[in-house]
């Protein structure tokens, strides 16, 4: 096959994950192959509870892989995990099968059989445990990469929390001129590299309405300082804006990107404007990560009520 496979990490076992999979092989052909990282025992218990039919093409990872590809079938890198039900509660318990999806895929990447991966929703609370603030920061971590962000895609609009998973109380101590300079280098050199194009990017400020009752004010101190080094730099850079406004229509259809200080600033609105219709990916990588722009919600395991789109949305980008 021409094309660098897609490594696919399904992630917790107990959500909606392979419930969109499945939905998203059947809705849409895709010319890259697709490896999936999951429990061969806990894939067939959903395809019959779901009532999908996939045939299963089980790969060994040690070994070539390309020519025994088929994307007529589920490629499959079986992980061990032995589950008597179908789902059951999220707990700690499936740590430990997915650190070995994770550290296979990367694995993989490492080796040159793929420069692709998505993985599938993550319990914060069990698996990373506070040790990292997200997936973004884990695979960072796991990869050596020291300057890294999140951008959460859309075609028309994309968002970037210059900090993700932080409590509120601690955004405002862990933002700076370096933090917010680095991380729109990366989208500007992203999006030249990956859509051809050279982006136009508003910042917001943090305070509302850019202004502070404090003597401090890091819309002026830290946020307009930032953007003045990334113009000299030549970027299309703009702000501080107040982010009550930015998001309203005739404001954000100036700029392919908004950038905003903390994680629900810009996330809240993206999701507003496009629900499932967006994706996770992490600049930074020596590869291209993505998940879906979901949890694992699962109040909806077992139901088959979920909507795959951001799961579409996440092979289309890769599939090249």
């Amino acid at each position: 096959m021409p094309y660098k496979p897609i490594l696919l990490v399904a992630g917790e076992p107990n959500s909606v994950f392979l419930e969109i999979f499945f939905k998203s092989l059947k809705l849409k052909k895709y010319e890259s192959p697709i490896i999936l990282i999951a429990s061969k025992n806990i894939l067939i218990k959903q395809m019959k509870k779901l009532k999908f039919n996939y045939n299963i093409n089980v790969l060994d990872w040690k070994k070539p892989l390309n020519e025994k590809l088929n994307n007529e079938k589920i490629n499959l890198i079986n992980i061990d995990y032995n589950s008597k039900k179908t789902f059951v509660k999220i707990s700690h318990k499936t740590n430990q099968y997915i650190e070995k999806s994770f550290e296979i895929a990367l694995r993989l990447i490492a080796n040159g059989i793929s420069n692709k991966l998505i993985n599938g929703p993550i319990s914060k609370e069990h698996f990373l445990n506070k040790k990292f603030l997200g997936i973004t920061e884990y695979l960072a971590h796991k990869t050596n990469a020291k300057n890294y962000a999140m951008l959460i895609y859309n075609k028309k609009l994309s968002v970037c929390p210059i900090t993700t998973h932080l409590p509120i109380k601690l955004v405002s101590k862990n933002i700076n001129i370096n933090l917010i300079v680095n991380k729109i280098k990366l989208i500007d050199s992203f999006y030249k590299k990956y859509l051809k194009i050279k982006p136009n990017i508003a910042v917001t400020g943090l305070n509302p309405h850019c202004e502070s009752i404090n003597k401090i004010n890091e819309d002026t101190t830290i946020i307009k300082s930032s953007i003045n080094l990334l113009k000299n730099k030549n970027l299309r850079v703009s702000g501080p804006y107040p982010a009550d406004t930015i998001f309203l229509k005739n404001n954000r259809n100036k700029f392919n990107v908004i950038v905003g200080m903390y994680h629900d600033q810009v996330l809240t609105p993206i999701k507003t404007l496009f629900e499932y219709d967006a994706i996770n990916i992490t600049l930074g990588l020596k590869f291209i990560r993505i998940s879906p722009d979901h949890g694992p919600n699962q109040k909806m395991m077992g139901k088959n009520l979920s909507n795959p789109l951001s799961l579409i949305r996440a092979l289309e980008f890769l599939d090249n």
